[in-house]
């Protein structure tokens, strides 16, 4: 084993968008992001094409997208917040950060559309024009949406699951383990674990994980590549810290 480097801390924010009773805001709040938002776009793509519901369900398909709109903010900045505790996953943060502003000017394109078309005086080219528009931000939403969901669900589970350490055949890198050796190392005890090509014990880190023991102990037995790059993003400190934890050699 290499030396351990010195523990790197996370400083935590304290504020509305962090903790609720010891919770997590952020996985409270993304639930009213990938069902509301996704649902009222649908609505809304639904009114533009059958004029005759506008009247019915206008009114509601516009709080519904007010509602899913301001969830993507506080999911965003729940996200930044729950980043300080635990890391921040690279491609599900910078897809989280495009989805406000999409939700928004969909929000605002609908408004102008659903004010146009209350009045027979105000319909016409820019109306439809509107509607055409607001039909190309509500996919856009929704996929967005989708995206953001999966690669999040990629930094919390891909990598974490028992079985994934057993898929890798022949030796891993230089050190002359397999992942069949690495897997018999997979509990809180004895917590070994596969990044990129080489094996790290993880043992003593998972006490002094500065987001947790449950990120480090997901990791046991695994193979956390896929883990370790969306939650870390290739940045040099986490990886130098879990350098020192590298296994060299098979014993």
């Amino acid at each position: 084993m290499q030396t351990h480097l010195p523990l790197i801390g996370l400083n935590p924010s304290e504020g509305p968008f962090d903790l609720i009773t010891g919770i997590p805001v952020h996985p409270l709040v993304v639930h009213a992001v990938v069902v509301l938002l996704p649902l009222s776009a649908l609505a809304l793509i639904a009114i533009v094409l059958i004029p005759r519901w506008r009247g019915t369900f206008g009114w509601l398909v516009l709080a519904g997208l007010f509602v899913g709109a301001g969830a993507t903010f506080v999911a965003k900045e729940s996200g930044e917040a729950l980043a300080a505790r635990v890391g921040l996953p690279q491609e599900h943060a910078s897809w989280g950060d495009r989805l406000p502003l999409v939700a928004m000017l969909l929000l605002i394109v609908a408004a102008i559309w659903f004010w146009r078309g209350a009045s027979p005086d105000r319909r016409g080219a820019l109306t439809t024009v509107l509607g055409v528009a607001a039909i190309v931000l509500a996919v856009a939403a929704i996929a967005l949406t989708i995206v953001v969901g999966h690669s999040g669900a990629e930094a919390v589970w891909q990598g974490r699951l028992p079985a994934s350490a057993a898929t890798r055949t022949g030796p891993i890198g230089t050190t002359g383990l397999t992942a069949a050796q690495v897997q018999a190392h997979s509990t809180p005890a004895d917590c070994w674990t596969i990044v990129g090509d080489g094996v790290y014990d993880l043992t003593t880190w998972i006490r002094q994980h500065p987001g947790g023991s449950r990120p480090i102990e997901g990791m046991c037995g695994v193979d956390a590549t896929a883990a370790f790059d969306a939650q870390h993003g290739g940045r040099d400190v986490p990886m130098k810290v879990l350098a020192g934890y590298a296994v060299t050699a098979s014993p």
